[in-house]
């Protein structure tokens, strides 16, 4: 049995300054990002490519989705294997490469989650569901290029600080 799911994102391009694209330095490169019922997203190109350092970038937009997969369905992972996570958060790294015709392409990105479980018993099981989970996630399964983990695993009443 095939399940699709669909999805609708609306864009608009709001960096028109008078004269269209007439030159590369003539225009701006704003964007909003709308979906029905959701909050916009101010978009913007990233900064070396005369983008709004204040507004989110297609790159950081890709990480924050990888990221964002990867923690919904690791949390999955664990609830039916028995893991309790009482904490999570992560930092994800992406590196990507420019080519000689103007193009680009990410090379790899490595998330760097740092999990809280309840019990010193679940710390070897929670740091190996990471494999899980990204073979679970829609989004990692979909891009071109390795997303590697670099999990921490700590337990409920460890102190760390924060990233």
């Amino acid at each position: 049995m095939k399940v699709e799911h669909h999805y609708l994102v609306g864009l608009e391009w709001t960096g028109n300054r008078g004269v269209g694209t007439a030159q590369y330095n003539a225009y701006g490169r704003d964007h909003v990002l709308t979906a029905n019922g959701k909050h916009d997203i101010a978009g913007s190109s990233d900064r070396p490519f005369r983008g709004d350092v204040d507004r989110w970038n297609p790159e950081e937009m890709l990480l924050a989705a990888l990221s964002q997969c990867h923690l919904l369905s690791y949390l999955y992972v664990a609830a039916v294997n028995g893991v309790v996570v009482t904490a999570y958060r992560d930092s994800a790294m992406g590196t990507m490469e420019q080519t000689a015709n103007g193009g680009g392409h990410f090379t790899s990105v490595t998330l760097q989650p740092v999990v809280t479980v309840a019990e010193p018993d679940m710390v070897e099981l929670a740091r190996r569901l990471h494999g899980d989970a990204s073979e679970k996630c829609f989004i990692a399964s979909s891009v071109n290029f390795p997303v590697s983990h670099e999990p921490r695993i700590l337990v409920a009443g460890d102190e760390v600080p924060k990233q």
